[in-house]
């Protein structure tokens, strides 16, 4: 974790000295969320996104955009207890802080990547059965950091107005206390940028 800290600060410190122009902004969007790995029979829902930004261009082609997101994510799981079907929501909230190497390949066009950290804010779960339903504290059965990867694509529309589409791999188990039981995040976002 500490490696993964050094190295923000030192791609952050990299951007800072070298950036030639300087841009910020805030996005939001809408997440297509699911968890993958050993847990069974989920499906995607949709959550959101809210957030800033900021884009140092080191050159014509080339740009780091660190961020700061609140994010909600999570799965529904489908199970069966002895008399009826169970539907399980994972309600997960996350402060993610991606710093992306933006590169672009047309004027307006980019394609970008880099590491993610998230922070839990909350998770809750909601179960339902038999129409009835309950949400419960489920926070301490998640590790409270994540990492993950993303790649995507970003259009700038205007100078100020731009969209973006990403997909974050989670790499980090979100299990807590089990490591033969492996939980990951995986989330694809569709979001609206406005550069100051």
């Amino acid at each position: 974790m500490k490696k993964n800290v050094l190295s923000i600060v030192a791609i952050l410190a990299f951007a800072f000295s070298n950036a030639q122009e300087t841009k910020f902004g805030v996005k939001g969007g809408v997440n297509l969320v699911t968890l993958t790995g050993d847990i069974k029979h989920t499906s995607s829902k949709a959550g959101f996104h809210v957030g800033g930004f900021a884009e140092f261009k080191i050159s014509d082609k080339f740009s780091i955009q660190p961020e700061v997101l609140y994010s909600t994510q999570g799965t529904k799981e489908k199970g069966q207890s002895s008399f009826s079907e169970l539907e399980l929501n994972y309600k997960l909230a996350y402060i993610n802080l991606p710093i992306l190497a933006k590169y672009y390949v047309a004027e307006k066009f980019s394609l970008e990547a880099g590491p993610q950290i998230g922070f839990l804010v909350s998770a809750k779960g909601e179960y339902t059965v038999a129409g009835d339903s309950e949400e419960v504290d489920i926070k301490n059965d998640f590790e409270s950091i994540d990492f993950g990867i993303d790649f995507g694509a970003a259009y700038d529309f205007t100078e100020n107005i731009s969209a973006e589409l990403r997909y974050n791999l989670g790499l980090a188990n979100l299990a807590k206390d089990a490591d033969d039981y492996k939980i990951r995040n995986s989330v694809f976002s569709l979001s609206v940028g406005y550069k100051f």
